[in-house]
């Protein structure tokens, strides 16, 4: 079972992914980690990618399926993986859909604007610890002051409303055309992310079991 979790910044696609992975015995694959781990081991395609990466410009859309599909290889993707954060554009797609990869479900998670907002917006760092707090969901005891190591609590640049909006109007220009792509090959399914984790995963069960 391959999946890929579509879906703008603050729908809890990254907590989801964990919880699928969990759940599904299956492994959860970021491309971030992926660099990471190639540019790590030094490998050919991390020399690659890197030689892109150190010139400022953007890894191509054949080096990463690559690494995707080396990573895919691996004995713990024998019953499918969890895809996050690959494809963000209909270039990356098309590529994927040329591989030898089958995907099977594309779940794409929506919330409104003014949820995504608050959910980001809220979002508290102990700049101590690095331990996250939020000022609606999960409240520090004492205000701007960390439970755990009584830190000074920030936010962070990239979660300030006038941020958070630009970052939500490049998902829409960028990101958002997959939902057509998909939906025009009968994969996608759309996931109400408005409501409570437990809440969204009983969506996500309902679809996968």
């Amino acid at each position: 079972m391959n999946i890929i979790l579509l879906g703008p910044p603050g729908t809890g696609k990254g907590t989801m992914a964990k919880e699928i992975a969990q759940q599904y015995k299956l492994p959860h694959i970021s491309t971030g980690d992926m660099f990471r781990e190639h540019l790590k081991k030094e490998t050919a395609l991390g020399k690659q990618a890197k030689t892109f990466m150190d010139s400022g410009k953007l890894v191509p859309d054949e080096i990463t399926i690559s690494m995707l599909k080396d990573r895919i290889k691996q004995k713990d993707c024998k019953k499918g993986f969890v895809l996050d954060g690959f494809p963000r554009t209909i270039p990356q797609a098309d590529a994927l859909s040329k591989s030898t990869i089958t995907i099977d479900h594309v779940l794409n998670f929506t919330a409104p604007e003014k949820i995504i907002l608050q959910r980001i917006g809220g979002r508290l760092t102990c700049r101590t610890c690095g331990m996250m707090f939020h000022e609606f969901n999960i409240p520090p005891k004492v205000s701007g002051k960390c439970d755990k190591e009584g830190g000074e609590l920030y936010k962070r640049d990239d979660q300030k409303p006038e941020v958070v909006k630009q970052r939500l109007a490049t998902y829409k220009k960028e990101t958002a055309p997959l939902i057509e792509y998909y939906k025009k090959k009968s994969l996608l399914q759309d996931i109400d992310a408005s409501g409570s984790p437990e809440e969204i995963f009983e969506q996500i069960r309902s679809i996968l079991d």
